[in-house]
């Protein structure tokens, strides 16, 4: 292994397309563990891949769909009664993640939600354009067409002296071509192939624009069913559960 990793715990879509585990990706640093997205399936996707869910730090959610952050009361749990964690772990998302999250706890697990924790929980909120550090990792948010009314964001993350960008769940934008320039690994989704619409990507939209795009590595994942059906004719890499990428 080298000093950088990326796992995709998660490559399917909302609705786990093939059986895939829902949006999740595990960046290991040197100065430890973070986390982008954390679908529904998360914890049972670093059990099943044997991830040390207790080395994470910081969890960073790019929107508050429940693919996408779900999976968050599950891994509290899990610190809280199955592994006892004692330093903080730190949330970080768009505008009103911490509302959202605080709500989503008290939904799933009335009586946890208003226990106090082992460990302190810390909530930051980026807005587009904001840049945020973690430990050693600098992490830079733009903003994507996804929602209507709520903010949706991609990441470009600086670590180990490597760039990361990931786009989050998004339709075509211009900005999708210029962060991820020259970067060293772009995770970003393709949920359709026959369908387009404005909030997603699909296979052609990017097939068409792939020479503009000068990423080291391009990989598609949130894989809808359309894609795996059609997997054969895609010319481009496609993510699968449990692939770990050496950086």
């Amino acid at each position: 292994m080298s000093d950088l990793r990326v796992t995709f715990l998660g490559s399917g879509d909302a609705f786990s397309a093939g059986g895939r585990h829902q949006a999740a990706y595990l960046v290991e640093a040197p100065e430890g563990g973070f986390l982008l997205d954390c679908g529904a399936t998360t914890l049972m996707a670093m059990k099943r891949f044997g991830m040390d869910v207790g080395a994470l730090d910081t969890i960073f959610i790019s929107h508050l769909h429940g693919d996408h952050f779900v999976g968050i009361p599950f891994l509290l749990l899990e610190f809280h009664y199955e592994q006892e964690r004692n330093r903080p772990l730190r949330i970080v998302g768009p505008p009103g993640t911490e509302e959202r999250i605080r709500a989503l706890l008290r939904a799933t697990f009335k009586e946890f939600s208003g226990e106090p924790l082992s460990f302190a929980l810390e909530f930051s909120e980026m807005a587009p354009d904001s840049r945020i550090s973690c430990g050693a990792s600098r992490i830079e948010a733009f903003r994507v067409p996804h929602q209507e009314t709520e903010v949706s964001l991609g990441f470009v993350v600086q670590v180990a002296g490597r760039r990361i960008v990931y786009s989050g769940d998004t339709g075509w934008t211009e900005k999708l071509i210029a962060r991820s320039e020259g970067a060293d690994l772009f995770i970003c989704e393709c949920c359709y192939f026959e369908t387009r619409l404005p909030f997603h990507l699909d296979y052609p939209r990017l097939a068409e624009n792939r020479q503009r795009f000068t990423a080291k590595r391009i990989i598609l994942t949130h894989l809808g069913r359309e894609v795996l059906a059609r997997r054969n004719e895609i010319e481009m890499e496609l993510a699968s559960d449990g692939l770990a990428v050496d950086i």
